[in-house]
């Protein structure tokens, strides 16, 4: 169903003309060959773990009023910065979360990153979610200091003693000093940023120089190798909604096919794009494919009601049964 842009390492020179003016961007232009279709069926295939930063005036410490939620048509939502993102953090909502982490892995080959970090002292990991990419982040650098940030406090409390997580806006200005990490990470913002070009220039300015930084989204665009997606697919409804309903708040859910140029703007060098194909569905022959595909199918079943419910009532102005109708038809 869609692709995976990631416009890669974005990385610093040695000496640049400031603290962080030549980070370099990697974004790799790579294609695949058409997909073959499998024709025998579907066969199955810190304890201490939040902080307050003086990196950033819109942090707060987990011990305030970010623990408390907001609740609405049966999901529960972030309450810090209430409204910036329109999707729900409960736990039928994580469980979805990881299983994207599980997804995009398997896509990246098993791979947390593609930039060519070595022995990185400070990594940001933007939107953290559940924390699951941080916490194995720190595992797999156990000298690195791990930093993830997120507007919902979901992440877990027992994590490897290099990891920890804040309650932060990416979109407030950064108070983190120039030349703060070595790397940074942005993965699955494409719904919920409003202004990419501002937020790749805040992470220019807080890398060290040689730094890089990474981004992985995926393009929410319904496509076929031969050409036939119908006008009427419901699934390309639902998608084409979810990208109005956003809209209403500033957010372009295609937004993140500009980041090539984004980070290019912002001075980053050694630029690479890759662009992967994410199937939907068990119909490849490819065992690897199909179970991607197989993750990429759950992940939209069990998340019509949470996708769809703030884009639609909030954006839209639907009511929750219209909702209820929608998700269900695309359900079938």
């Amino acid at each position: 169903m869609t692709e995976r842009t990631s416009p890669k390492p974005a990385e610093s020179p040695p000496q640049p003309k400031s603290p962080a003016d030549e980070v370099r961007g990697t974004t790799t232009i790579g294609t695949e060959a058409n997909l073959e279709a499998d024709t025998a069926g579907e066969g199955g295939t810190s304890d201490a773990g939040y902080d307050t930063d003086a990196g950033s005036r819109a942090s707060t410490s987990i011990c305030s009023s970010v623990r408390d939620y907001a609740f609405e048509n049966s999901r529960r939502y972030h309450k810090f910065q209430e409204g910036r993102y329109h999707f729900p953090n409960d736990e039928p909502e994580q469980e979805r979360e990881d299983m994207k982490h599980a997804m995009i892995i398997n896509l990246c080959n098993g791979k947390l990153h593609f930039a060519p970090v070595e022995n990185p002292q400070k990594v940001l990991d933007i939107g953290t979610g559940t924390g699951i990419w941080a916490v194995d982040m720190g595992d797999e650098y156990p000298e690195a200091d791990v930093l993830g940030i997120d507007l919902s406090p979901i992440q877990p409390s027992w994590v490897p003693p290099n990891v920890r997580f804040m309650v932060d806006d990416a979109e407030a200005e950064w108070l983190h000093a120039p030349g703060t990490f070595d790397y940074i990470h942005i993965r699955h913002m494409t719904s919920s940023i409003r202004n990419w070009p501002n937020l790749v220039t805040q992470a220019y300015q807080a890398l060290k120089p040689g730094g890089w930084i990474e981004l992985q989204e995926l393009r929410f665009v319904l496509e076929c190798d031969d050409g036939t997606v119908r006008n009427d697919s419901q699934v390309l409804d639902f998608l084409n909604n979810v990208k109005k309903g956003l809209a209403e708040f500033g957010v372009d859910l295609l937004g993140m096919q500009k980041n090539k140029q984004n980070v290019l703007d912002a001075g980053f060098v050694n630029v690479e794009e890759e662009v992967l194909k994410v199937p939907l569905g068990v119909w490849p022959k490819d065992p690897k494919m199909k179970t991607i595909g197989l993750y990429n199918r759950s992940m939209i079943a069990d998340g019509l009601h949470g996708i769809s419910m703030g884009p639609f009532t909030r954006g839209l102005k639907w009511t929750p049964e219209e909702v209820r109708n929608r998700y269900e038809l695309n359900r079938k």
